[in-house]
């Protein structure tokens, strides 16, 4: 299904993964996206699972988890409206790196690696600006997964 304008625009802006985007490099950006829909408890993707898109939460809640060597899963965290997921595969090429599944009612915006190629050659000014801001995203992630660790340590010796 396409992506309507009007509100998408405003939704857009306020993301993170869209800041510091021009107007006219945004409407090229609008273009390229997909309207995704998923019932709760539908499986988004799938830890392991070749992927080459990311998607942008639009509404609904996901959590994601990631399988332990012993088989159980492991909560790895939740996913709300604004928020982004799959910039990995594109990143590094791999397999994806954790199962997504919704909790709710949701809707995604999906973007494919080859539509973000697509941007690099019709305007590399925004494809630089998007990279900033998936990389931005996963220094914050990385950030809070180090303090996490720092936290369990902390208490593993009291």
């Amino acid at each position: 299904m396409a992506v309507s304008v009007p509100d998408l625009r405003a939704f857009l802006l306020a993301t993170p993964f869209f800041g510091g985007i021009p107007d006219q490099s945004l409407d090229l950006l609008m273009s390229m996206l997909v309207e995704c829909r998923f019932d709760t408890g539908a499986t988004v993707v799938t830890e392991g699972e070749p992927g080459r898109s990311l998607f942008i939460v639009k509404s609904g809640r996901l959590a994601v988890s990631k399988r332990a060597n012993a088989g159980n899963v492991i909560p790895i965290s939740v996913l709300e409206p604004g928020d982004f997921f799959g910039e990995m595969t594109l990143i590094e090429m791999q397999n994806r790196s954790a199962t997504v599944v919704a909790e709710s009612p949701t809707v995604l915006y999906e973007l494919t690696a080859q539509k973000l190629y697509a941007c690099y050659k019709a305007d590399i000014h925004t494809y630089v600006i998007v990279l900033q801001n998936i990389n931005r995203e996963l220094c914050r992630r990385l950030r809070r997964s180090d303090d996490r660790l720092a936290g369990h340590q902390v208490g593993d010796e009291s």
